[in-house]
C-alpha cells in the first residue's frame, strides 16, 4: 500500500478525496461552466471548504493532479504548496492546463507564487502554444502592475497593438489586460495605450453588469486611474 492509499483522520486517501469531490458534483454547476469551457461539476465555494479542511498537504495534490480531473486539479492547486514545484514541473502543468479554471488557478496559485515565475514568464511568453503563451501574457500583466523594472514597455504595446486583435480568445484577453494594467500604471505610457485600445476596439462590446468596470481598456484604465486619484 503507497502512502497515498494510507488513510489518517487528517490525510485522507487520493480515493477518498475523489469520492469526497463526486459527492459534491451538481450537474446544474456543471451546465453553468460548460458555458464558459470549465468541466467541473463542484460548486468552488464548496471545494475552497474542502481545501480549508485538507490545509496545504502537496503530495496529495501532486496526486489529485495526477488523476486528471478537474476538480482534483483545482482542489490540488489550493493545498499546494508552490515553491515545492520545480520549474519543469510547473511548465508540465501549464501545458496540461487546458480549462480556462484550472488555466488560470494554476497561473495564479502555483506559478506567481513560486520562484520560477520569472524565468517561466519569459519561456512562456513566446511559446507556440496559445495557452502556454497566455500564461506568459499573465505573468507579464502582473510584473507590469507590481515590478516592472527590466520591462520594455513600449515593445510590449508594440507586440500588442499587432498582434492582439488576431490572437485566439484567451490569449487576446491576457494580452489586453496586459495593455490595461499599462495605462493604469505607468502614466508616461498612458496616453499611448488608451490610442492602442480605442483603434483596436479589443472588447469594446463586451457585455459588463452594471456597476463592474469594462475590460474594454480605454475605460478600465480611465476607471481604475480615477479611482486612483480618488484616494490621492
Amino acid at each position: 500500500m503507497t502512502r497515498t492509499e494510507q488513510s489518517t483522520a487528517d490525510t485522507p486517501t487520493t480515493t477518498e478525496v475523489l469520492a469526497e469531490l463526486s459527492d459534491l458534483a451538481d450537474p446544474r454547476i456543471l451546465a453553468v461552466n460548460a458555458r464558459r469551457g470549465d468541466d467541473h461539476a463542484v460548486n468552488l465555494t464548496k471545494l475552497r471548504a474542502v481545501a480549508k479542511r485538507l490545509k496545504t498537504q502537496h503530495d496529495l495534490a501532486r496526486d489529485l493532479w495526477s488523476t486528471g480531473d478537474t476538480a482534483a486539479r483545482l482542489l490540488a492547486l489550493l493545498v499546494c504548496r508552490p515553491k515545492a514545484f520545480d520549474r519543469d514541473e510547473l511548465d508540465t502543468m501549464i501545458r496540461q492546463a487546458r480549462t480556462p479554471k484550472v488555466h488560470d488557478w494554476c497561473v495564479n496559485y502555483a506559478v506567481k507564487k513560486s520562484t520560477h515565475a520569472e524565468e517561466l514568464r519569459r519561456m512562456w511568453h513566446t511559446d507556440a502554444d496559445p495557452l502556454v503563451e497566455t500564461a506568459g501574457w499573465a505573468l507579464t500583466a502582473d510584473r507590469v502592475a507590481k515590478k516592472p523594472d527590466g520591462l520594455d514597455l513600449s515593445a510590449l504595446l508594440d507586440e500588442i497593438e499587432e498582434r492582439m486583435t488576431s490572437a485566439p480568445d484567451r490569449l487576446q484577453w491576457a494580452m489586453n489586460t496586459c495593455l490595461a494594467q499599462i495605462g493604469i500604471s505607468h502614466p508616461d505610457q498612458r496616453e499611448r495605450a488608451v490610442r492602442i485600445g480605442e483603434r483596436l476596439e479589443v472588447l469594446k462590446d463586451y457585455p459588463t453588469p452594471p456597476h463592474c468596470t469594462s475590460p474594454y481598456a480605454p475605460e478600465w484604465i480611465a476607471e481604475m486611474v480615477r479611482r486612483q486619484e480618488a484616494r490621492g
